[in-house]
């Protein structure tokens, strides 16, 4: 999708967010074939998961705030500086598995076929996902993944932290909407509807709902909101 500040941010020239999410523009790159993953970025990503395994472990049974970063550079058998070498803050820890997730709506984007809209694709993968119980929609009732989400929901520092992902996925978003004010505000709005989907049913599945008794509630809600989105970013 080409978008830029000479074409007034849309691909539909008049500058809307229309350009952005809803027609898009139709010359585009084809996306490239992903990389090959060496065997040193395996072993990395192996490592990566096996230290936040760990903490999150610690942290669902003693509390987030009870659990130290000392505790868990020697619970994963290794220092603590070369921790934050893997993780920047503790927070990290936590949230590590939503990392890989923070480019997933752009390269969402970016793998759509061209008679697909950014909106359309968009619209697709989430109905797909929530179809799987995917844990990033908050429809899963497995209780591993609920626990996750109580400890995620009910720390305001991994919230905060969170929040900081969202904004690297709207940035990433808006990149592959073309980049421009316009995307960055069409991307905002695309992630928020996104994290309050998410939200709602998890809040409900948290309530004692089986995800199989909400599914057909979210759907209905996923769907009103990309109508919703729809009209906002294309207009009438």
């Amino acid at each position: 999708m080409v978008m830029s500040a000479e074409n007034g941010g849309g691909g539909n020239g008049n500058g809307s967010a229309a350009g952005a999410v809803g027609e898009g523009a139709r010359e585009r790159e084809e996306p490239a074939a992903p990389p090959r993953i060496s065997l040193r970025e395996r072993k990395k990503q192996l490592t990566y998961r096996a230290i936040s395994d760990a903490a999150v472990a610690m942290f669902l049974e003693r509390g987030f705030d009870k659990v130290s970063v000392a505790e868990v550079a020697a619970a994963a058998d290794i220092s603590k500086p070369t921790l934050f070498r893997y993780f920047p803050a503790k927070e990290d820890l936590a949230l590590h598995r939503f990392a890989g997730r923070e480019d997933e709506a752009a390269r969402v984007v970016a793998a759509r076929t061209s008679e697909e809209s950014p909106l359309d694709a968009l619209r697709r993968h989430f109905l797909a996902a929530l179809d799987r119980r995917d844990p990033a929609t908050g429809l899963c009732d497995v209780p591993q993944v609920l626990a996750f989400h109580r400890l995620l929901y009910g720390t305001p520092a991994l919230v905060a932290r969170l929040y900081a992902y969202q904004g690297r996925s709207e940035a990433a978003l808006a990149r592959a909407l073309g980049g421009g004010v316009t995307a960055r505000l069409a991307a905002g709005q695309v992630i928020a509807v996104l994290r309050i989907l998410a939200e709602e049913n998890w809040r409900r599945i948290d309530t004692g709902e089986s995800a199989d008794a909400v599914h057909p509630g979210a759907v209905r809600a996923a769907e009103e909101a990309f109508v919703q989105l729809r009209r906002g970013l294309e207009g009438p």
